[in-house]
């Protein structure tokens, strides 16, 4: 990258009369959009012969603005080479005049070795500079890429595939004058009034009974957040009665919590929410609130849900946790679970435990995955796996141990 500086100062005052002067400033800068793209070449045997000049092209790809692909001729680009050569090349696959660029291409070493074949021009940019291509095909590469018998009896023809790397750079441009403005726009708090909205009741249009409570809401709200809700409210199958919907199957904290992330956009607090600084009942509402989640198709908060699970991981409730993350395909909750539960120093305490019981009875395919885990880390450190022995069992009162106990 290059920037190069232009400074302008103004004429000093040829009298006194003028107590201040200025000067100005402004700076261009040129430097380079990169980006690359891997073209794998399977069957390489069957492209031999297709004839001189002839060539495999790989899908466009983007970078700097522009299309690009890359072109692989097995029998090589020119006639007088007698098909000795294999060539490779980069071309311009989008509309563009005098497109400066730099390119390098490589050809992957497949041994593991990363003897890598290299051409690159970004090395040599201080010599000749950037590459420019005139129009719309123009290419940059190399006839004579590599001598074909070479080719064929080297590391970077594996199972009969070729594995091509191109990087492109792309030059841009621009000048940068002295600002003459300075406004900064405050964070959206689009969510606050939502927030309020639902805390007012103003407005509200349809009523939630959850276990003997009522929950106001406002039905474009629900169905702007939620395919569920939407379908429930609006959808050719939408409840008859949409005034007031019974909830089934979902204790009344849970769906106050539900609520406030639909209408605010953030999970609650879930120590104040439940009333107490246990990490256990924080785990429990997160517990509830993933499978809520997954009800009403809130994925942002499925995953907020799922990051909170997964700080939260405990002998105590990590049996429960990897239940539920197998019930409801959460794949990164579900590994963190395993590893947890595979250690030595955790494995026999989370077998005592109720939820391990439920585990059992209720997602007995995962025990099998388990033992993988247990065998892949007797192999190696145990402190290599980066968790820490808790010292107390959190939440270790006997509800602690139940599965999916009644939130207060």
């Amino acid at each position: 990258m290059g920037t190069i500086s232009f400074h302008r100062e103004l004429p000093k005052p040829s009298t006194s009369s003028s107590p201040t002067s200025s000067s100005t400033s402004s700076t261009s800068r040129t430097e380079t959009v990169n980006g690359s793209h891997e073209f794998k070449i399977k069957g390489y045997s069957l492209a031999k012969g297709m004839g001189v000049g002839k060539y495999m092209a790989s899908d466009t790809f983007m970078v700097g603005g522009y299309e690009w692909a890359i072109y692989f001729y097995p029998d090589g680009k020119s006639a007088e080479d007698n098909a000795t050569y294999v060539s490779l090349f980069i071309a311009l696959a989008s509309e563009g005049t005098d497109v400066r660029a730099l390119f390098e291409l490589t050809l992957l070493d497949q041994s593991g070795k990363d003897h890598h074949k290299v051409h690159s021009h970004f090395g040599r940019m201080l010599e000749s500079g950037p590459y420019t291509l005139k129009y719309r095909g123009s290419m940059w590469g190399y006839k004579r890429f590599f001598k074909r018998t070479l080719l064929e009896t080297s590391d970077y023809l594996k199972d009969d595939c070729l594995s091509i790397r191109c990087c492109v750079g792309v030059v841009k441009s621009h000048t940068e004058g002295p600002k003459i403005y300075s406004i900064t726009a405050p964070p959206s708090d689009i969510g606050q009034h939502f927030g309020k909205l639902l805390e007012s009741g103003k407005g509200a249009d349809v009523k939630f009974e959850v276990d003997g409570e009522i929950f106001d809401a406002h039905k474009l709200i629900l169905a702007a957040r939620s395919p569920v809700f939407r379908a429930q409210l609006f959808g050719p199958l939408k409840d008859q009665n949409t005034q007031s919907i019974r909830v089934e199957d979902m204790e009344a904290p849970v769906f106050k919590a539900l609520l406030h992330f639909i209408y605010w956009d953030a999970l609650p607090d879930m120590e104040e929410l439940m009333g107490s600084t246990s990490k256990w009942a924080s785990t429990l509402v997160a517990q509830h609130l993933l499978a809520a989640a997954d009800r009403y198709a809130l994925e942002r908060m499925r995953l907020l849900c799922e990051a909170k699970l997964c700080e939260g991981v405990t002998i105590n409730t990590v049996a429960t946790t990897l239940a539920l993350a197998e019930q409801h395909n959460c794949l990164h909750l579900k590994g963190v679970c395993l590893k947890f539960i595979a250690l030595p120093e955790n494995l026999k305490a989370v077998m005592q435990t109720d939820g391990f019981e439920y585990l059992k009875e209720s997602c007995p395919g995962v025990l099998a995955e388990l033992l993988q885990y247990v065998a892949k880390i007797g192999e190696h450190s145990v402190n290599s796996c980066g968790y820490r022995k808790e010292g107390s069992l959190d939440g270790s009162d006997v509800n602690g141990r139940r599965v999916k106990p009644r939130l207060q």
